[in-house]
Order: structure tokens, then sequence, then C-alpha cells
């Protein structure tokens, strides 16, 4: 249709000739309410902001010669962070002497993510960069969705 008919027909109807395509041969425009239709894009975009899940990556450190008590209080921290949702990086740092001692830094990680199994998944496995022992953990299957909010503390 003719730009002179479209504006005529939009005036008409009592909206908007609104260009939806300008690169299109011949360019292709729509007759609409335009202040509606920013209206209802914006409320599209703030919902799927509202809906989008941010995964966070929280980080627990250990030493390799970590007592009994310390290990179970860092591993009720990393449950949590797991059944939030967010994923878990666990780094074990070595000092001085500790860097011969790699296995015991090893078979830490291992007991964690073996404890763990249940509710998280290794997305990276145990790896040594310089003097830290890297592994990271993520949420496995439905403890991936964040549950309601806990009552407690946070980190």
């Amino acid at each position: 249709m003719a730009t002179d008919r479209a504006k005529a027909l939009a005036v008409e109807r009592e909206m908007d000739l609104v260009e939806v395509a300008p690169q299109a041969q011949p360019p292709v425009a729509r007759i609409m309410d335009y202040g509606k239709f920013k209206f209802e894009s914006i409320k599209k975009e703030k919902d799927g902001r509202r809906k989008h899940n941010v995964i966070k990556v929280k980080e627990m450190k250990l030493r390799p010669k970590i007592g009994e008590h310390d290990f179970q209080t860092k591993f009720h921290a990393v449950r949590s962070f797991l059944e939030e949702g967010d994923k878990v990086k666990l780094t074990i740092m070595f000092r001085g002497r500790e860097m011969v001692h790699q296995d015991i830094g090893k078979k830490l990680l291992d007991r964690m993510a073996l404890e763990l199994k249940t509710i998280s998944t290794v997305e990276r496995m145990p790896l040594l960069e310089g003097r830290n022992m890297i592994m990271i953990l993520a949420p496995a299957g439905a403890a991936a969705a964040p549950p309601p909010p806990a009552q407690g503390r946070r980190n």
C-alpha cells in the first residue's frame, strides 16, 4: 500500500504508522498504538528479568591440615550454598612443604564431592593451579532451581 494511503488509514483509526522492518524491500510498516506497544515490550522485558535465575559462584577455602570439626562446618556451608542453587568453588591452599602432599588435598576434595554427590555434580575435577587445588561443584537437577528463601545466615 502507498505511504500516503497508510498514513491516512492510521489517522482515520487514531493509531500510529510504525516502520517494523526498514531493511526489507519494500520497507514494512504496521498500524498500531505505539505507546501501548512500548509499554507491553518493557513489561515483557521486566518479567523476563524477574524470572531469570542468576547463578552465583561461592568459594570455600580449605587447608590440607584441616580438623574434622572444621571440615564438617565448611561441609555444611557448602551444602547450603548448593541447596540455594549456587555453584561452589572449593580451593585447597598449600603452603611451603604442604606442596609435597598434594594427595591429601585431593582426598579432601574427593571426600567433599562424595558426601555431596546426591545434591551436586562435579563441574570441574580437582586441578592444581599454582599453590591452590581447585574443584567446582554445581547443583544437580532439582537442586538447581532456587528453593524459597531459608531462615538463617547467608554469605
